[in-house]
């Protein structure tokens, strides 16, 4: 039995394939980027290569859309998903993931694959087994509990007999296979279902139960979001990461709103309980969506999205391709000064929000405070903070993007800042 707050204690940092290769990714793209991170990124903290939706479809990416409805999926004869040959060879043989997961680990990092909530649907139909018990998968499906978005699946009847069995089974699969973090897709918002959207509580506890049942320490990442905050301390209990918002793409909108949505989840933000604000849409992306683009955010909003992702301690998962990324882009990846701040921090709170600025802080170690200024205006705007907020007068101030220190002030901070724009600051000597 495993402890699910002895997983993630501090908020993970990784790559994740949806961004660029949406259901697409191969073996060779997976292992291509845990070279990169293993060499320029493990350093600073990543550590994590996640492999996203639909691995176990063969044909993904050769439809019209983002997924082809009702695909034939590779599948083994206990109703599990397993990955096809065509796209990871070295799965071949019903190896599964494990001889990718082996070259992961040692490069020392570690391995992520998501899940779609549920038993298959070609397995419901099928009858095929349920290992370790005598029934069938259409014995405990709940063929009236579906995505929205992606037809491979069924819901599991968290009330019916053998539903545990199912899902250790899976989790006994992973275990082997040498997972160390799951992302479970569409339910912790269930949104086809708007009058009931936690509808998959009792999968989620399932899912926990197995972790730790299986023996090996997994980390457990729900999405999509937003999460419902009147049930983060169901979340808290089961989880270690709860997606706070739907797919977050190279939006302004999308990341001005964020500074709402963290707002409701700060309090929630805890070693080992990590509300996310989903990947990091940054450098090359959207290739898997037959539109591969450079972000669209700017380099101000970049850093935005960055001080303020580190400021809340959301998970880090960058969403860009890595192998070739732009220097400008790595920085962004590799300040260890602005990482520290996420990695380290404690409490953090949001104590101005007006619209055109927004102003948090998280407790630094050492009694320091980390300070981020941030312009939501499209207009240059000088943003003030008073040194009131922390009963202070005086305080030395370091720009920790600039890896600089830039004197004692007192009484009060104000910086101009460029539209979409933001400071972050290490506050000491505090008096």
């Amino acid at each position: 039995m495993t402890d699910k707050n002895q997983c993630a204690l501090q908020p993970p940092m990784g790559w994740n394939s949806w961004d660029c290769y949406a259901a697409t990714v191969t073996e060779k793209q997976l292992l291509d980027h845990a070279e990169f991170m293993s060499k320029n990124l493990l350093k600073h903290g990543w550590e994590y290569i996640v492999c996203d939706i639909q691995w176990y479809e063969p044909l993904a990416g050769t439809g019209e859309g983002e997924y082809r409805p009702f695909a034939g999926l590779c599948m083994d004869e206990y109703s599990r998903l397993m990955p096809p040959e065509n796209r990871f060879p070295s799965c071949a043989g019903g190896k599964g993931f494990a001889p990718i997961t082996e070259k992961i680990h040692s490069m020392g990092l570690k391995f992520g694959l998501h899940y779609m909530r549920g038993i298959p649907r070609q397995a419901v139909h099928n009858r095929t087994a349920v290992k370790n018990t005598k029934i069938t998968a259409d014995c405990i499906a709940n063929p009236f509990s579906i995505s929205r978005w992606n037809s491979d699946m069924y819901g599991v009847d968290a009330l019916k007999p053998h539903a545990q069995d199912y899902y250790n089974s899976v989790f006994e699969q992973f275990a082997d296979w040498g997972v160390d973090y799951v992302k479970v897709d569409d339910i912790c918002n269930t949104n086809m279902y708007p009058n009931a959207p936690y509808s998959g509580e009792g999968e989620i506890e399932l899912i926990s139960a197995a972790i730790k049942n299986c023996g090996r320490p997994m980390a457990l990442s729900l999405s999509p979001g937003p999460a419902l905050i009147e049930k983060a301390w169901h979340l808290s209990r089961y989880a270690n990461m709860w997606r706070i918002t739907d797919d977050f793409w190279d939006r302004w909108d999308l990341l001005k709103d964020m500074f709402k949505r963290c707002e409701v989840w700060q309090a929630h933000v805890k070693p080992g309980c990590w509300p996310d604000c989903d990947m990091l849409p940054l450098g090359r992306i959207g290739a898997g969506f037959k539109k591969p683009r450079n972000t669209n955010f700017t380099r101000e909003e970049q850093r935005t999205l960055m001080t303020l992702w580190c400021v809340f301690r959301s998970p880090l998962m960058m969403g860009g391709i890595l192998p070739g990324i732009e220097s400008e882009t790595l920085s962004l990846l590799t300040n260890d000064e602005v990482l520290a701040v996420q990695r380290f921090g404690t409490e953090p709170k949001q104590i101005v929000f007006n619209g055109d600025e927004a102003i948090w802080i998280n407790n630094a170690p050492r009694g320091d405070i980390n300070l981020a200024l941030f312009n939501l205006s499209d207009e240059e705007r000088e943003v003030s903070f008073q040194l009131s907020e922390l009963k202070a007068k005086e305080a030395s101030f370091r720009d920790l993007w600039n890896k600089k220190d830039i004197g004692t002030f007192q009484n009060k901070v104000s910086v101009k800042i460029a539209p979409h724009g933001s400071e972050l600051y290490k506050l000491s000597g505090i008096l």
